[in-house]
């Protein structure tokens, strides 16, 4: 009997334990589900580690741009994920979407995922997506996105999906092909010359070879330095030792800027070089170095598509 009794204890400290187990399983998927569908108001926010100035900056945020809100209890404060990078931004720069109005791309986290009738894992599956899918998303339900993607309206949870655009483009999160076939693509035109407005090998300026490169790989970026800068696509780097072939990067010389943001971009290639189309003397598509001289003098920052 006692040997019985024994046993009947064991068991059910283990269902006890099981049940915690599931809470806690619960609850982290919970914290990674949005509670709302947010939008930055100021350009060049802040996107910090915690919920105070003085916490670390992860990365910076254009104005206008959609993102998954993760925690909307915080004085001040609201937590959340864009493009992969989860933290914190103030309440003065985000507007909430109430009424479903917002423009947004989202990027699929996961292969095999599930888009269903209605917000509910009880909806009838419509499609699957995979990793990397883009869908457009256009309203947000009970934690779960409203979507339209391969050619179906449905709804797929918000842990699955990455807010990431309000472009195709720029939800696409990666060029699909790498780093090194964009450089070699970008090298191809080593040589061509330098031409005020150009945007084609028969003559390029600085931003329209950054744009015609891209172009090639998916991308619709903006015909000058500063829009491209503050296009909203990928995400910034602000040390030039953290740059990745691939990249692109920025520069701004206050005698040729005119007060905007950049006054010339390129493409890092490694090693310490970008690839550009340059106006100097001896000119076109070059490679330059920055690690030193002018071009590390007005570096701005890079950015990662």
């Amino acid at each position: 009997m006692t040997h019985l009794v024994g046993k009947a204890v064991r068991i059910a400290s283990l269902s006890v334990i099981a049940v915690l187990l599931l809470g806690v399983t619960a609850l982290a998927a919970e914290e990674d589900m949005a509670v709302a569908i947010g939008a930055t108001t100021g350009s060049s926010l802040r996107l910090r580690s915690g919920p105070s100035l003085d916490a670390s900056i992860i990365t910076m945020l254009d104005e206008d741009v959609p993102v998954a809100v993760l925690d909307d209890t915080l004085d001040g404060w609201y937590k959340i994920n864009y493009n992969g990078n989860t933290g914190y931004v103030s309440a003065d720069y985000m507007l909430i979407d109430q009424d479903n109005i917002f423009d947004a791309y989202g990027r699929v986290e996961g292969d095999g995922v599930n888009v269903r009738s209605n917000s509910s894992t009880d909806g009838q599956v419509l499609t699957v997506m995979n990793r990397n899918s883009i869908a457009t998303v256009n309203g947000f339900e009970d934690g779960w996105y409203k979507i339209t993607a391969n050619g179906v309206d449905g709804y797929i949870r918000s842990d699955y999906l990455t807010m990431c655009g309000s472009s195709a483009a720029s939800a696409t999160g990666s060029l699909g092909s790498t780093a090194n076939d964009v450089v070699s693509f970008a090298k191809q035109y080593l040589g061509t010359r330098y031409a005020y407005g150009g945007s084609s090998p028969s003559g390029f300026d600085c931003s329209g070879f950054t744009m015609y490169v891209y172009k090639h790989f998916g991308y619709s970026l903006p015909h000058t330095a500063t829009g491209q800068w503050q296009s909203g696509y990928g995400t910034r780097i602000y040390n030039i030792s953290e740059l990745q072939p691939g990249d692109l990067v920025f520069f701004c010389d206050p005698s040729r800027s005119n007060g905007k943001a950049c006054s010339h971009a390129g493409i890092y290639v490694g090693n310490g070089q970008h690839i550009h189309s340059s106006s100097s003397r001896s000119g076109g598509v070059i490679i330059s170095d920055l690690t030193s001289g002018y071009y590390n003098t007005y570096f701005v920052g890079g950015i990662r598509l």
